[in-house]
């Protein structure tokens, strides 16, 4: 088995700050694992993870930036009627392929704000757009035409920002991306954490701001078992009832993300003694 791996989770903005949180405050109390040799990013998990591999801010830095004005970046939200057509997707889709076949016919059918806005909002995200050279960063996406789970990776071809924008691309909310002639929405839709990923490492952490799965889609609950079935040591973080309300309803707006970087400091404290066990044995 290869040693260490950080799965970080999908969850919008709310679950970016969220994650910075959760990992500063295992970092301040001497438990860092952002240095984990690799890192599975998908959606808001993407830009967590491209930001931790930049090497360009530290985790405090990183913190600090949760807190102060969102600017740049554009508001959005999922009414009921885009989380009805979500859930019908779920009801009538056999497994993961189809589901997400499913829901890049309707993420190519919803007008939304051009592709070319959305790339530059992700762009200004990014600490650097180059992959890191010194271990792996994996960024999920999944491919409209075939439902296919994407791993995009510094030797996929594939630039950097490109990757990120296509994880992020939250279908009936933000354009699919286009690449090399395909497109692509969030990693998410295939399953909100990717932690099978992570399998054939011994050690795995996995902060995933959505616990939830459902019909085809695995909990990242689930995979962490088969992880472990595996023979991982396998961590699993997801928010607390305190943490899901400072994301309020909408995780996709600027407004919550400060709020949710505060609780996932809070709650990090109640996580620190696992994952120096994990990470140090």
């Amino acid at each position: 088995m290869s040693d260490t791996a950080l799965v970080l989770g999908g969850g919008g903005l709310t679950g970016i700050g969220w994650e910075i949180g959760i990992l500063h405050g295992l970092a301040r109390a001497g438990v860092d694992p952002t240095g984990a040799d690799l890192v599975v990013g998908t959606s808001a998990g993407s830009v967590v993870g491209a930001q931790l591999t930049s090497g360009v801010l530290s985790l405090d830095e990183l913190y600090e930036r949760q807190l102060v004005d969102p600017k740049g970046e554009i508001p959005a939200t999922m009414g009921p009627a885009m989380i009805a057509r979500y859930a019908w997707g779920v009801v009538r889709s056999r497994d993961a392929k189809a589901y997400g076949i499913r829901m890049g016919k309707m993420a190519s059918a919803i007008r939304t704000a051009p592709a070319e806005d959305r790339r530059e909002v992700i762009a200004q995200r990014l600490l650097s757009h180059d992959w890191p050279a010194d271990r792996r960063l994996v960024v999920t996406a999944v491919d409209t035409t075939t439902g296919e789970l994407a791993p995009f990776d510094r030797d996929s071809g594939v630039g950097l920002v490109d990757a990120v924008s296509a994880s992020c691309a939250v279908p009936g909310v933000w354009p699919p991306i286009t690449i090399d002639g395909r497109r692509y929405i969030d990693g998410g839709v295939h399953s909100s954490a990717n932690a099978a990923l992570a399998a054939g490492y011994a050690k795995v952490l996995i902060v995933a701001p959505i616990a939830m799965g459902g019909g085809p889609l695995p909990t990242p609950r689930a995979q962490a078992a088969k992880l472990a079935a595996a023979g991982s040591k396998v961590v699993l973080i997801t928010p607390t009832r305190e943490a899901r309300r400072t994301f309020g309803r909408n995780v996709l707006d600027p407004a919550r993300r400060a709020p949710a970087a505060r609780s996932g400091l809070a709650q990090a404290a109640a996580h620190v003694d696992e994952v120096r066990r994990l990470w140090q044995d």
